[in-house]
């Protein structure tokens, strides 16, 4: 069911079941790839359905044959775009790079749970943008490749910062981001950029919105405070995120939430959270 509240023109929101959203990018004719106002919809998408309390979790997809080729040459901005100014070009080209980060970002700080369902090329940006997803899926056929070293720049939206921590091998990390290669999903899932793979892009995305569905039935509270405080925790020391869970949850396991869960495992029946 295509979802009247948010009107895009790169992407397509529906609701495939309760408390769940796909978002799906939608310039198919163009394998996806992200032009600006991509960048400016899936920023404006994710700050909005954070507080969306019909939605408890995010797939995100992509139509056509591949998710997405990544940046949009055709409307990447250029040196003759920018001031002639040297000092006012690097200024210009900082907030443009920032803007860029934002948009990804969002993802990381939507306190929703985003699964990325992948089907045939990742490239470039598309790399950028699952790394900042929580759950990773693909079909068969699949593939992934951190182009820009090709293209004469290195990565600056977010893979150089968040793939070595999300695949936990450095060396691995470093050697895609080098030499440009591509990797294929087997390859992808035995170091842990993929966590399962599907034979067809069907069977991917019945499993995506299965895992969806399941974690929407779950607790809101503690399921969002769980994706806030793993996000906090990669970044700092197990002491410092030990304080921070200990002042969140001495909020949170107030919720009636915990008294509806404790409910239903001594009767054995389903729990029903309200909306958060």
């Amino acid at each position: 069911m295509s979802h009247t509240t948010y009107n895009y023109e790169t992407l397509v929101v529906t609701t495939p079941s309760e408390y769940v959203y796909q978002v799906e990018l939608n310039r198919p004719a163009k394998l996806n790839a992200m032009n600006k106002a991509f960048w400016r919809e899936l920023r404006e998408f994710f700050g909005t359905v954070s507080t969306d309390s019909d939605c408890r979790v995010v797939v995100l997809t992509g139509a056509g044959r591949a998710f997405t080729a990544g940046m949009d040459l055709a409307e990447f901005f250029t040196l003759s775009d920018l001031h002639e100014d040297t000092a006012r070009r690097a200024f210009q080209s900082k907030n443009i790079i920032l803007q860029y980060q934002a948009t990804f970002t969002a993802i990381e700080k939507c306190p929703k749970p985003v699964i990325a369902a992948v089907h045939g090329a990742c490239v470039g940006g598309g790399v950028d943008m699952i790394t900042a997803c929580d759950m990773r899926l693909c079909s068969k056929g699949a593939w992934f490749q951190v182009k820009e070293v090709d293209l004469g720049v290195a990565a600056d939206v977010g893979t150089l910062q968040r793939l070595p921590k999300v695949v936990g091998n450095d060396s691995w990390a470093r050697e895609l981001c080098y030499t440009a290669r591509r990797v294929e999903s087997d390859e992808a899932k035995e170091f842990g950029l993929i966590s399962k793979i599907y034979p067809d892009r069907e069977s991917l995305l019945k499993a995506a919105f299965e895992l969806a569905s399941t974690i929407a039935g779950k607790s809101p509270v503690a399921v969002q405070g769980t994706k806030v405080n793993l996000v906090y925790s990669r970044d700092h020391s197990v002491e410092d995120s030990l304080n921070y869970i200990a002042a969140w949850n001495m909020n949170m396991l107030q919720t009636e939430d915990m008294k509806n869960a404790m409910k239903a495992n001594m009767t054995k029946k389903k729990a029903v959270f309200s909306k958060l």
